[in-house]
């Protein structure tokens, strides 16, 4: 097994992923200026949700932000040229790492996938060729990658797809309701206004979703099938892009089809013009045995990715309504939820009481969300009241009246509203007392 593990392969498809991975990283970070999303997200805003612990990243804000994304940026093509690709790959993935850490109410499972996908790539070769690095140090050019790179990527994009296969097997995605709710406000697009509407398209979406998402990995793997899975994965992650709007995530997941084809047919259509490795005289061999570090890192790495998608089934409570373990998870676009919020106030001293609701002024629709459907969120915005009450010299009680709807079912109640939010504490790795437990409707 060590031996295969570390046997040698024509190194194209690692290449050829670095190039559209760094244009990718360019694209996302210059994209989400462009767009607005960073104004919208981290400028704008008068509170800053950040992952609960990393508080503390909430200086980044306001108009430097701009400058953050432009250089995030700036890695990315230095990552697509190959200049400094470790140096300039890390400082990528610190930086993306503290952007996705810094705000919560506009999370996204392809934020995670990029760091995932980023500390991979610091452990991989994809310098060796056709980049900035080897035209300065020729000593490191070679036309080889060892087996294991392969095999690392299909099984970082083999977790997405498992759990993304096991988290569709609910009721509301095995009966179209979610697909429903998902392309109603499709409707408009010219030439989809019918089609988006009808039941039998809403199924179509809920099973083929699960098909592609349970097989494209093994039909991928699989010779016979293989151009198929490929022709199915253009079509699925295209529309995906021009319906839903998700971003570079389409493009990125298509990336990954690389390293399912074999290394000379990646090297035969990208690099025509080049003579075969075979007849090569001018390439090395290195060493790529792959060292005790690494081997445990990836061993690590890859648990804690296959372990973090199931602790939800050890925490009490439907995930669907609590949200407890549902980040990290790969939980992506399963259900539409709303929720409604208001908080009662009562000064400790003068027993006096009222009612706080959410400020549309003062707040943006992203953030009500937020604050209206997630327990964390409820959490985060008490801190903020009472941070804010006892500059003015009061000491209050918060209870919250917290109530959300799953798929536009009828409305429970989430938060226990007998609860000082104020002295709850937050459990990272199981059940809140302070959050109910509703059967889902």
């Amino acid at each position: 097994m060590k031996e295969r593990f570390n046997q040698l392969i024509d190194n194209a498809p690692l290449v050829v992923f670095r190039v559209f991975l760094g244009f990718l990283l360019a694209a996302e970070s210059f994209g989400a200026i462009a767009t607005g999303w960073v104004y919208s997200v981290m400028v704008k805003p008068n509170y800053h949700f950040t992952h609960i612990g990393f508080e503390w990243l909430s200086i980044l804000k306001n108009e430097a932000m701009y400058f953050y994304f432009i250089f995030m940026g700036i890695m990315g093509i230095c990552v697509m040229i190959g200049y400094r690709y470790r140096l300039t790959l890390g400082i990528f993935t610190i930086l993306w790492t503290g952007a996705y850490l810094m705000q919560k109410t506009a999370y996204n499972n392809h934020y995670y996938l990029l760091i995932l996908v980023c500390i991979l790539m610091l452990f991989l070769p994809a310098n060796r060729k056709y980049a900035w690095d080897t035209h300065k140090n020729p000593s490191i050019k070679t036309d080889f990658m060892p087996q294991w790179v392969s095999w690392a990527m299909i099984l970082q994009m083999g977790i997405v797809y498992f759990y993304a296969t096991v988290a569709k097997l609910y009721p509301d995605w095995l009966d179209g309701t979610f697909a429903r709710i998902l392309f109603e406000s499709k409707t408009s697009l010219p030439f989809y206004e019918n089609l988006f509407s009808k039941s039998f398209f809403h199924l179509f979406i809920a099973y083929s979703g699960i098909f592609f998402d349970g097989f494209v990995i093994f039909f991928l793997l699989w010779k016979p099938t293989r151009t198929w899975a490929l022709i199915a994965s253009l079509f699925f992650h295209l529309f995906n892009a021009i319906t839903l709007e998700i971003g570079i995530f389409p493009f990125f997941a298509l990336s990954f089809l690389l390293f399912f084809y074999p290394p000379k047919a990646v090297r035969k259509f990208f690099f025509r013009n080049e003579k075969s490795i075979q007849n090569s005289d001018d390439f090395t061999i290195p060493n790529f045995e792959m060292s005790k570090f690494t081997q445990v890192f990836l061993i690590v790495f890859f648990v804690i990715q296959i372990a973090l998608p199931i602790r939800h089934w050890f925490i009490p409570g439907d995930v669907l309504l609590t949200e407890e373990g549902h980040r990290l998870s790969w939980r992506m676009m399963l259900r539409s939820k709303t929720g409604q919020a208001s908080f009662r106030i009562v000064d400790v001293e003068t027993k006096e009481a009222w009612t706080h609701y959410l400020n549309p002024s003062v707040l943006s629709n992203r953030e009500i969300n937020f604050i209206s459907t997630k327990p964390d969120g409820v959490w985060q915005y008490v801190r903020q009241l009472k941070k804010e009450y006892h500059a003015k010299g009061q000491e209050v009680q918060i209870f919250a009246d917290v109530f959300v709807s799953i798929n536009q079912k009828p409305s429970v109640r989430l938060i226990d509203s007998n609860i000082d939010l104020t002295t709850a504490s937050w459990n990272y790795f199981g059940h809140n007392e302070w959050v109910l437990l509703p059967e889902p409707q």
